[in-house]
């Protein structure tokens, strides 16, 4: 129902919505960019718009990803982050500025000096061919100055960066920017220039307050249409946890009715005042609705620097690890022995968090750090209102504590849970930008990503691996879910060619947590034969001694620089024992952040 319009998009469950980034690309000498559907609302994640094509629709609901470029046919949303100030070296704060905008000159604002736009050469990954890179391509966004030499952005303006270079209004000189940190759930990056002459009579933003219903906010960018700044203006229209399709994350929102086109994100809101509300990244397009657009308010942005200050690079938002059930029915409250009309139900606990070492399943979390929790899953936000607890969550900071007030067969008792970054089984984003590998005689070994779910096409992956990285739980961190991804036909595989996208269970009899792991077994295998177990009972032998033998010549005729991935040629350290049973299994609900449709279930 929904229509697509960005170039990355993700699905949710239940639901007809689509969220988008803009970014405006220009590709060269490639297809225009198909959107990618994925998780639980038909969400597009954002990207910049990009000069080579991306990957299709998604069909099975789940996860948020990046996306490719603009091109005439699309018509992807931005949102954008707020800027921010540093009160020293070593921390940053927000800083007001009581000053009113005259509308009439709008024109010569010197806030509008502080938006830059931003020119991003990408080249992402082939995760079907993981030993190699996809076809560069290039997109256009904006950014704002912070002070102290950064800017701020979208985390998916930058994503797969190759060089980034931005340009100040009025300037024809391009400067290149280095990114310090990018923060995938957030959906922000930090950028510096280091050029003098960049920074020449700039001015950085001010921070503002958290706005109210019915405020007048201006966004400013580089969107399509033109090369000039573009302002288009309207009003807050909610304040809500509102989903990041890029980071497929639950965060603080700002929806506003101004209008966000592609090559906005990254670029600032305004309130009145003149102050930086937002940083504009999303959009949500569907045909029930019209001119709702997204920004990432302040206190997100502020958390994202505060984190970098701290450990000198982004760790994350943390989570508390549980799957919840909403309380609203009398007789529920009433066999869990709960009094009042408040509370949430442990459904289901990651066996990563540290609340696996606290709660129980049946738990009933009626506070956090001593603010009740209703019944849908609300606590108190500012005068009226009410927003889901998963807000409070998100202002900690890894590894900090919170306080759980819960009722267990009926007792009240408090608990203390440490708050850590979520470990995803199959991950939405790879860390260093390259997908590890392994070769054995033509076999070629990969972990299952979404980035490769959707380069792949969800009919080729099978639903029993889809049931597997939709619904399955880390039970370390660390694992994977280990397929062979395809076979590079040679002599020596001969009745194998035809496997492909299965999941390695076991390696002579030893079961795989992750792929650093196989690399470790075959290499230390003394056996005359090489045997992989795959699902449903599925074999494939090999002779040691003759495939090892044969994996140069494999190489050499494929073109594929080395074996195995760089990360693989690291020392394997083993954390749980060589003989510790990993048994996968998967519940009834997709693992996500995300609310999962009217079902009354949620991640915190």
């Amino acid at each position: 129902m929904a229509i697509a319009v960005a170039n990355c998009c993700l699905s949710v469950l239940n639901s007809t919505v689509k969220l988008r980034c803009s970014i405006s690309s220009q590709r060269r000498l490639a297809p225009p960019h198909a959107s990618i559907v994925s998780n639980n609302k038909n969400f597009k994640t954002p990207s910049p718009s990009t000069s080579k094509p991306t990957t299709a629709d998604r069909k099975f609901p789940r996860r948020l990803k990046d996306g490719g470029g603009d091109n005439e046919h699309s018509k992807s949303s931005a949102f954008k982050s707020s800027g921010v100030q540093r009160k020293d070296k070593k921390e940053f704060r927000l800083s007001f500025k009581e000053q009113q905008i005259d509308a009439t000159n709008l024109q010569d604002a010197a806030f509008l000096n502080a938006v830059v736009k931003v020119y991003c050469t990408h080249t992402a990954p082939d995760y079907s061919l993981p030993w190699q890179k996809q076809r560069q391509y290039t997109s256009t966004g904006s950014a704002f100055m912070i002070g102290e030499g950064k800017l701020l952005t979208n985390a998916h303006c930058v994503e797969h960066y190759t060089q980034v270079k931005v340009k100040r209004r009025g300037d024809d000189a391009k400067y290149v920017a280095k990114v310090l940190a990018r923060g995938v759930d957030c959906d922000i990056a930090l950028l510096s220039v280091e050029s003098e002459e960049f920074w020449k009579g700039a001015e950085p933003l001010q921070f503002g307050h958290l706005p109210r219903l019915q405020d007048s906010v201006t966004v400013v960018g580089y969107p399509l249409g033109g090369d000039t700044i573009s302002v288009t203006k309207g009003v807050v229209s909610r304040i809500e946890v509102t989903s990041y399709a890029h980071g497929s994350s639950e965060l603080l929102g700002i929806q506003i009715d101004a209008a966000i086109n592609p090559g906005n994100s990254g670029g600032p809101a305004f309130n009145d005042q003149g102050e930086c509300i937002g940083v504009a990244f999303q959009v949500y397009r569907s045909e029930e609705v019209e001119n709702i657009g997204y920004v990432i308010p302040t206190t997100v942005v502020s958390h994202f620097l505060d984190d970098y200050e701290r450990h000198g690079k982004y760790t994350g938002f943390p989570c508390l690890g549980v799957l919840l059930q909403k309380l609203e029915n009398p007789a529920l409250r009433a066999c869990l022995k709960v009094q009042s009309n408040e509370g949430v139900l442990v459904r289901r606990i990651e066996p990563t968090s540290d609340a696996s070492n606290v709660l129980k399943e049946g738990d009933v979390i009626v506070s956090f750090d001593d603010l009740n929790v209703g019944c849908e899953g609300t606590v108190p936000f500012r005068s009226n209102e009410r927003i889901a607890f998963r807000y409070l969550i998100s202002q900690k900071f890894a590894g900090d504590v919170a306080v759980l007030g819960i009722i267990r067969a009926g007792s009240f008792m408090k608990v203390k849970v440490v708050l850590n970054p979520r470990v995803h089984l199959v991950p939405y984003h790879i860390d260093g930008g390259q997908p590890s590998y392994l070769i054995i005689a033509g076999l070629v070994f990969t972990p299952l990503s979404e980035p490769l779910i959707e380069e792949e096409c969800e009919d080729t992956i099978g639903l029993k691996l889809l049931a597997k990285a939709r619904y399955s739980l880390a039970k370390f961190k660390g694992e994977q879910i280990v397929i062979l991804s395809q076979v590079l036909a040679n002599e020596l595989n001969i009745g194998y060619e035809d496997m492909g996208n299965q999941q390695v269970l076991k390696f002579n009899g030893t079961r795989t947590k992750n792929i650093h792991h196989l690399a470790h077994l075959v290499d230390s295998c003394k056996d005359k034969y090489l045997v992989f177990e795959f699902e449903d009972n599925y074999f494939v032998v090999l002779e040691r001694e003759t495939a090892t033998s044969a994996s140069t010549c494999i190489l050499k005729d494929y073109g594929i620089p080395s074996e195995r991935s760089l990360d693989l040629l690291e020392p394997y350290m083993d954390t749980l024992g060589e003989n510790q049973a990993i048994e996968q299994d998967y519940g009834d609900s997709p693992v996500s952040n995300l609310e999962i449709g009217v079902d009354g279930l949620l991640w915190a």
